[in-house]
């Protein structure tokens, strides 16, 4: 059974985005001529997340203030206290808000591949967070099949 990857690069706004990167698998996929199996979908870092879940603008605005409420950034967060941390770069945000919504989502997810096609639902799209920008952040996509 052949395994492909690719590194998905994308450049996200200042804040929390939340990104639709569907149509980019379904064309990395496309182009494998692989018509059954499965994709990894992986975040390659800790203050990014994946989803499965509903592209609509209204509820993207409702996920983001939900986020916010759930880790505010005004917390006193030990992480924060960049005095206190050993080897920390000179431009080292306080984002510990950023790694905590990561830590409530997930950094990975599994989707079917039937005929050369992503076997989602309806409504469902593949959801990239980006929980700490504006920065160049890379997805790894891995599919096995045949």
């Amino acid at each position: 059974m052949p395994i492909v990857h690719e590194i998905l690069e994308l450049k996200t706004e200042p804040g929390i985005g939340i990104y639709n990167v569907t149509p980019r698998i379904q064309d990395f996929l496309s182009q494998t001529g692989i018509q059954n199996g499965q994709i990894l979908v992986f975040s390659r870092h800790t203050t990014t997340a994946l989803a499965i879940n509903e592209y609509e603008p209204r509820l993207l605005e409702d996920t983001k203030a939900y986020l916010k409420k759930l880790a505010p950034t005004s917390e006193p967060y030990l992480h924060n206290d960049l005095h206190l941390r050993d080897n920390i770069p000179e431009d080292e945000p306080m984002n510990a808000h950023s790694h905590l919504m990561a830590m409530t989502l997930s950094t990975n997810e599994t989707i079917p591949v039937i005929q050369g096609k992503l076997a989602l639902g309806t409504y469902q799209a593949v959801l990239f967070f980006e929980l700490d920008g504006p920065r160049q952040r890379t997805l790894l996509i891995q599919i096995s099949g045949v």
